[in-house]
């Protein structure tokens, strides 16, 4: 029996752990030992179990694009719609690593929402699940209907998770945010969908019917497709842009990333789940899915590695003057997220999904470390407050130094190797004549040094130095079920790394580049051929114009470790000693813009309360007095017609004889009048 007979499940059982939960809270709120955390651990680990299988069937070539149900057969031209499963490299990948750490939180979840007033726990475990199984069926989707499904359901979670205590000012107004950003960006998403039907007739992913498939054989002239009176290249790149809008949105890039630092008004776990293996790599993901049609538009690819670069090293600049120990993670989120972008823009498609897997367990390890810290800190989050806890909470430091190792980029932990491999990327591509990619190289290397800088300017103030605060002094002991997730992390976060070692592989020979091989091969099934990073890289040289110049990774890698730890140094001189807050408040209106990260929220208030408003209501305006003004009167001239000429239907026959005679005779006299004129 197939791992692949059973692939349904991986979304299913958490499906079912939310209408257990949901059932709960309607029924019998108390039924459910924990609020209904255990059928949530269960679901997520059968989950996780079957990814497994599923990848190890991946591993031995197994591939498969399926169809699970047809929602409309297609009349006519209309296309057909099915739910479908596409399992291969990728996806098994991305299903191993959101079922993980799904199941990590779940359990995490168990320490951290174990208040005694805490109130609506079968709500929340509610959410996870739903939460979860969004997210792992937009993983296998198998078309981007399907997808654009799916990645609302991730949207519409995420704001019920964000304002999960929704009786404090915050979080409601949090989670309206987040939603309505991401909202914004997933319209352009959704008029792509339906440009991406109406051009090619279908939205698979797989296969030579699938849309990027098609798209490559249309602009080789062995296709004809709609293009609307564009130019086919041209039209493409418009459908590129739409989706992206949605992808910008989602993973939090410059301009729509205002909505993530405001998400940590959530529950601790959530935002573990939201900024590593849910809501925001959906976007990234997406990107990596259908990079056979992105790899034909250099305009669109070039748009997201500058995208990539700018917000890497423009979010990066605000977390070295944050505060509370989630916000720097938030903006640390935005600024990885944008190194992912960079990658694919660049033609690193390995790369970025390297960062992407990576990223995912350093940075779940960092948000639950910080959950730890939190709980030991009574929920308070400034770091100010904070300081020696090194010797009080050990295995949480030794794992949080872990993961912070990784974020900083110092070898050999993971972060090292996936951001070092981005930047080498977007370095030769760039060499080989794209001075964008060269621009956004220089700022991804520059985000690099702050990155070094806020990292380990948290884990000091957080960690060493005095206690400033009695709470410091005497933190809150926290159980097994919230250190054993950071446990595991830790360990992924300092060796998952190995499994792509460029450098060192291009040194001495090993080890194997064991991702560049997962996702270079398609099993043999000339269907998946055209999903795997040899085919990417032969559409990126034919036409995106990307090319390359030899260039040993060694030296590159040096430049970035070498910046990150300037970086760590510069805030070990500044923040190990007392009285950290001066060397924060010497930054001066410098500090102070970043703080209020450059006014964004303000200028956005501004632009909606002096442009978007007055916009609206001049058009209102002109709506209600030109519109429907003129409406309006063409329809009183026609009711003040009717009703008069409504008098002379009598219903006599001979009235109507004498009404026909008498326009007759007048017929006959203006006739004749007009002849005799023209005569």
């Amino acid at each position: 029996m197939a791992a692949f007979d059973f692939a349904p499940l991986i979304v299913l059982l958490p499906f079912t752990s939310f209408f257990v939960a949901v059932a709960a809270a309607i029924w019998r709120p108390n039924i459910l030992p924990k609020g209904g955390a255990l059928p949530g651990i269960a679901a997520t680990a059968g989950s996780l179990l079957v990814s497994l299988w599923v990848a190890v069937e991946v591993l031995g070539g197994g591939r498969t694009a399926e169809t699970v149900y047809v929602w409309s057969t297609g009349v006519g031209d209309a296309p057909e719609l099915v739910f479908s499963l596409l399992l291969d490299p990728l996806s098994a990948l991305m299903l191993l690593i959101v079922s993980l750490v799904a199941t990590l939180v779940h359990v995490f979840s168990l320490g951290y929402m174990n208040d005694e007033d805490e109130t609506g726990l079968p709500r929340y475990y509610a959410g996870l699940g739903l939460f979860t199984a969004s997210m792992l069926g937009f993983v296998v989707a198998g078309n981007l209907l399907m997808a654009f499904i799916f990645f609302e359901l991730v949207g519409l979670c995420s704001y019920l998770l964000i304002g999960f205590w929704f009786r404090e000012a915050g979080p409601p107004s949090a989670a309206k945010k987040a939603f309505l950003v991401t909202r914004f960006g997933d319209y352009f998403f959704l008029v792509g969908v339906a440009g991406v039907f109406a051009t090619f007739g279908s939205a698979a992913f797989a296969g030579p019917e699938s849309f990027p498939a098609v798209a490559e054989a249309a602009l080789t002239g062995e296709a004809s497709v709609r293009t609307f009176g564009f130019g086919t290249q041209t039209w493409f790149s418009v459908l590129g842009f739409l989706i992206l809008g949605g992808v910008v949105g989602k993973s939090a890039q410059y301009p729509l990333h205002t909505w993530l630092p405001d998400a940590m008004e959530g529950p601790t776990p959530v935002s573990a789940l939201i900024h590593a293996a849910t809501m925001v790599a959906a976007g990234v993901y997406l990107i990596a899915r259908i990079y056979g049609f992105y790899a034909l538009l250099p305009t669109v690819l070039a748009a997201i590695a500058l995208v990539g670069g700018f917000t890497a090293l423009f979010a990066a600049t605000m977390g070295l003057v944050k505060r509370e120990i989630k916000q720097v993670l938030a903006y640390s989120t935005i600024s990885q997220y944008g190194y992912m972008m960079l990658g694919l823009g660049a033609g690193g498609y390995v790369a970025a999904t390297f960062h992407l897997m990576t990223h995912a367990f350093f940075k779940a390890l960092l948000f639950l470390g910080a959950g730890s810290v939190i709980i030991a800190m009574h929920h308070n989050e400034d770091m100010w407050d904070m300081g020696g806890l090194r010797k009080r909470m050990p295995v949480t430091y030794v794992t949080f130094l872990a993961g912070s190792l990784a974020l900083a980029g110092i070898v050999p932990f993971a972060g090292f190797w996936s951001k070092d491999e981005v930047l080498y990327e977007a370095l030769v591509h760039g060499l080989g004549g794209s001075p964008i990619l060269l621009a956004a190289y220089g700022m991804g290397l520059v985000a690099v040094l702050f990155t070094g800088f806020y990292t380990f300017r948290m884990v000091l103030l957080t960690f060493h130095g005095d206690p400033r605060t009695e709470l410091a002094r005497n933190p809150h002991g926290v159980g097994w079920n919230v250190k054993a997730p950071l446990v595991v992390l830790g360990v992924l976060a300092t060796t998952a790394g190995f499994l792509n070692m460029v450098p060192v592989h291009e040194l001495l020979g090993f080890p194997p580049e064991y991702l560049h091989d997962w996702l270079a091969h398609d099993g043999g099934r000339s269907a998946f051929a055209g999903l795997t990073s040899e085919h990417y890289g032969e559409l990126l040289h034919d036409w995106a114009g990307y090319s390359t110049v030899e260039l040993s990774a060694i030296l590159p890698g040096l430049v970035s470790l070498g910046l990150a730890l300037l970086g760590a140094g510069g805030a070990y001189a500044l923040y190990a000693g007392d009285d950290p807050e001066e060397h924060t408040e010497k930054l001066g209106a410098a500090k102070t813009v970043l703080y209020n990260n450059y006014y964004q929220d303000e200028y956005q208030v501004w632009l909606t309360d002096s442009v978007v408003k007055p916009l609206s209501r001049t058009m209102d305006t002109f709506d209600q007095g030109v519109v429907d003004g003129t409406v309006n009167t063409v329809s009183s001239v026609s009711l003040f017609s009717g009703r008069r000429l409504r008098r002379i239907q009598t219903g006599v026959v001979s009235n109507y004889a004498v009404l026909l005679t008498l326009g007759l005779t007048a017929l006959v006299l203006v006739v004749g009048v007009l002849g005799g004129w023209f005569a």
